[in-house]
């Protein structure tokens, strides 16, 4: 099955924490968080050259806020695999395919680097210190990606503003953070991962990236895709897997951007909206209207855990003292379904 498959039905499945609030409440308004996964195809050996759809591909990968670099994982000689020539089938190898993402990107960025350093080097010769500075370590980073490293395991200075600053402007590609999904057969879901050859290959790979592997077999996610949630639960139990590959990517996606989503519930519209880790109260407020941050009073706060545990019962919620009443400093945690109280 396609690797694009997966992409395209990353959004669709987004929708698992509101789409039973609105069965609750009987509406057929839900509006799921919103992240979205872009299938970005044609690269080739030699995209930073133009091969390919070359700086077309480059430039919708700068666009991202992260990569999931979708790398086959199974054997099936029923479906060609495909590395630099179109008309040349090559063996299953996801460490080359990850390397043959990771030079282009790497080679884009070093250009980059380079026009700016040969530009902080001469305003450098007239005396201008903070240029100099930045060419320092503009010297070391092209080095360093010279050496075939990604711009992601630099050591930069986190405290050094005019650093940040300039890393911005660069918007280096092999800088975003990454997350690899290993495309498996079904035959791996059903015998487990340990006799997979080219699995622990990523997976060790993504741990000396500090970056995380998700088994993920996209024929398997084809099949249950229409299926209802009570079908899909039935079916993981069966296959004695907690959860589908599309959520533990989802998740994982998530985790990386330190994102999270609250819900707002009611008659009208269920809804789960995207904000960052570490949100308060009044700003998760303002996500739904300006006036509700500028009035903010309080938060009714009730987890989508303790719902699911009393069967979505509300009166039982708040009998058992499970509905909170949160101020200002609360910080807003995952999966809260709010009711915000407001005065302008």
């Amino acid at each position: 099955m396609g690797d694009s498959w997966i992409v395209d039905n990353l959004n669709a499945a987004l929708n698992t924490w509101n789409g039973k609030l609105a069965e609750i409440w009987q509406t057929d308004k839900k509006t799921p968080a919103i992240v979205e996964f872009v299938d970005i195809a044609g690269l080739v050996k030699g995209a930073s050259q133009g091969a390919g759809l070359g700086n077309k591909f480059l430039g919708h990968i700068r666009e991202c806020d992260a990569i999931v670099h979708v790398v086959r994982c199974f054997d099936d000689d029923n479906i060609i695999h495909v590395v630099e020539d179109v008309n040349k089938p090559e063996s299953v190898d996801p460490i080359r395919d990850i390397d043959a993402i990771d030079l282009e990107l790497i080679l884009a960025d070093l250009e980059v680097v380079s026009n700016r350093l040969g530009r902080q080097q001469k305003a450098a010769k007239t005396g201008n210190k903070t240029a100099a500075a930045e060419a320092a370590w503009l010297a070391e980073l092209a080095a360093h990606l010279e050496g075939g490293k990604p711009a992601r395991s630099f050591a930069f200075d986190p405290d050094d503003d005019s650093q940040n600053t300039a890393r911005k402007e660069l918007g280096l590609l092999s800088a975003k953070p990454v997350i690899y999904a290993c495309n498996v057969g079904e035959d791996d879901l059903l015998g487990g991962l340990d006799e997979n050859p080219y699995y622990p290959l990523v997976a060790a790979r993504a741990k000396e990236e500090n970056a995380q592997a998700i088994p993920i077999c996209a024929k398997t996610e084809e099949d249950i895709a229409g299926s209802s949630q009570e079908e899909k639960l039935a079916f993981l139990h069966e296959m004695g897997i907690e959860s589908t590959g599309l959520d533990n990517l989802i998740k994982a996606s998530y985790d990386l951007l330190g994102l999270i989503s609250f819900l707002t519930d009611g008659k009208k519209e269920c809804r789960a909206w995207t904000i960052k880790r570490g949100t308060k109260a009044p700003q998760a407020a303002g996500k739904i209207h300006s006036d509700f941050e500028r009035g903010f009073i309080r938060a009714q706060v009730i987890s989508y855990d303790a719902l699911a545990d009393n069967n979505f019962d509300y009166a039982a919620v708040k009998a058992k003292g499970l509905q909170r009443t949160e101020g200002k400093e609360y910080v807003v945690n995952d999966g809260d379904v709010i009711e915000f109280l407001f005065n302008v």
